[in-house]
């Protein structure tokens, strides 16, 4: 073997070695990321089960209505409130240019 390739080897070497300690350093520090993309993941995973068993949803605001009307008012409020805020945020975000 040239003494180039043999360079090139050790390199390689040297490159894979540092490419593992790299990766094993960010495995020890994002270990405390890991409950918040836990959450995230049972988060992401509920929105999708709703969106497929949209029945389920209307049962439980049919029941929510039927046993606490006021609670269920008080929350639809607070509801169309949130919607008309995040409405009015992403329009003005996207007039400005951020979106």
């Amino acid at each position: 073997m040239s003494q180039a390739r043999h360079d090139l080897a050790l390199r390689r070497e040297r490159l894979l070695a540092r490419s593992e300690q790299a990766r094993q350093q960010l495995e020890v520090q994002s270990a405390a990321l890991l409950p918040v993309l836990a959450f995230g993941d049972r988060a992401r995973a509920t929105v999708h089960w709703l969106r497929q068993h949209p029945e389920a949803v209307f049962a439980l605001t049919m029941a929510l209505i039927i046993v606490r009307p006021r609670v269920a008012w008080r929350w639809g409020l607070r509801a169309w409130t949130a919607v008309r805020w995040f409405r009015s945020v992403r329009d003005r975000l996207a007039m400005s240019g951020y979106l």
